[in-house]
Parts: structure tokens; sequence; C-alpha cells
């Protein structure tokens, strides 16, 4: 079955559940509207939801690419240079080791309240994973290669670009899958703790003013774009690295 229909089967048993419990307890739209009502305030509020959702998108991408770059470089860093093994591990596990909720408002000043803090925060919590999953796939190159490669006199950037590299995609694959999850969830965490634009910043306005379904229409845009989001860079990654689908 196609992931995407499965996907979508999934969404509408977990709409029908929420229908139900809305239903069945009888509550009050201000502490969980029904479905029907968030899909109102979707419809009224498109256009305000729409222009806010342009920004989140941006920061998520740009962040998203960022990050892989990053994350690609410093798994190479480590793995090559060996005595930088022992500096940026610490920092990389110190980087995760910090919750990105204190961090962020330290971004926000030093970075503003642009686009910049916001992209930061995204390249904070997706860099470790790609770090991370890129380092453990050039590391656990099966040896047998490595010594063919060896007794054939190759020089060692045929090794790279010939057998690590191509050996570490579907770890690296792994990782940047991850990122494509995490990757809105930073842009919304550097909205959240300051911004005058974007789908976090809409988020708090609607709760300050007790907009539930505001809040939970600006969910689903959130939700939706992930989804998206996640199964493009799937797509694209499993047309990369074929021979490991």
């Amino acid at each position: 079955m196609n992931p995407v229909f499965r996907s979508m089967i999934v969404c509408l048993i977990l709409i029908a559940l929420w229908q139900a419990i809305v239903s069945i307890w009888n509550l009050p739209g201000y502490l969980l509207p029904a479905p029907v009502q968030v899909l109102t305030a979707l419809y009224n509020q498109h256009q305000i939801i729409t222009l806010e959702a342009i920004p989140t998108m941006i920061e998520t991408l740009l962040g998203f690419l960022l990050g892989i770059f990053f994350g690609c470089l410093t798994g190479l860093m480590v793995t090559f240079f060996r005595p930088l093994k022992f500096w940026l591990l610490p920092l990389l596990i110190i980087s995760q080791a910090i919750p990105t909720f204190a961090i962020a408002p330290l971004l926000v000043i030093w970075l503003g309240y642009g686009i910049a803090s916001k992209i930061a925060t995204t390249i904070l919590m997706i860099f470790f994973p790609v770090a991370s999953a890129f380092h453990d796939g050039l590391r656990c190159t099966e040896a047998g290669w490595l010594n063919l490669a060896k007794t054939m006199n190759a020089r060692e950037w045929r090794v790279f670009y010939y057998i690590r590299l191509p050996a570490a995609l579907p770890s690296l694959a792994s990782g940047i899958r991850i990122a494509a999850v995490a990757a809105p969830i930073g842009a919304i965490v550097g909205e959240w703790v300051g911004s005058s634009q974007g789908l976090g910043y809409l988020m708090l306005n609607a709760n300050a003013r007790m907009q539930i379904d505001v809040m939970f229409a600006a969910l689903i845009v959130i939700i939706v774009f992930a989804l998206v989001l996640y199964f493009s860079v799937d797509k694209v990654l499993r047309s990369l690295v074929s021979w490991n689908s």
C-alpha cells in the first residue's frame, strides 16, 4: 500500500477518534474544538494562515538544507581528522543535551527577531542526527572493501568516493529522514520564543485570544507541511539510494 495512502487512513481514524471524544464528553470549544470547527476556522482564516505559513516554510527549508550541510561536514571532519574527534564529539553531545527551548532565547538575542534566529534553531535541532548518522555510516564501511581497495593501491579520494561514501549513504539517509521530521519543530520553537510572523507566532496570538480552533487550524497546516516534506525527502532519498530501498 502506498505510504501516502496509509497516512491518509491513519489521519481519518484519528479525526474520527477526535470527533468521538468531543461528542461523548461534550467538550466545549475552548478546551477541544470539534474537527468541523477547526475546518471552519481553517476556511475562514485561510488568508492569514497562508500568509503566516510562508515564513515558517522558508525557515524550515533553509534550516533543513543548512543543517544537512553542516551535519555532513561535521561527520566528515570527525571521521577523517582524528584529533578533532575528541573535541567535536563532546560539542555534538552538549548541543543535544541542552533543551532547544533553553538556547532559542539566546539565539533571538544574538541574531534578532528575524528569520536568522529561526534558521539557527532549526539547524541546532537537526544538526546532531545528520552528523551522527553520517559519521556512523563512514566508519562502519565493510572492511573487506577497504582491504581490496588497499590491495589495488587505490588513492584515498577514490576510496572515499567509490566505497566509503556509497556505503555511508543509507545511514545518512536515515539521519536526513529524522531531520525532515524535526525541521518544522525547530522553526516553530524559534517563532514561539520570539517572532513577529509565522505559524508559531499565529498560534501564540490565537492562544492569547482563546481562539483554540485557529490554533488547531495552524497545527493542521504544520502537520500537513511536515508530512509533505518527509515524503518528498523520502522519495528523493529512495531514488538516490535505490540499492538499499
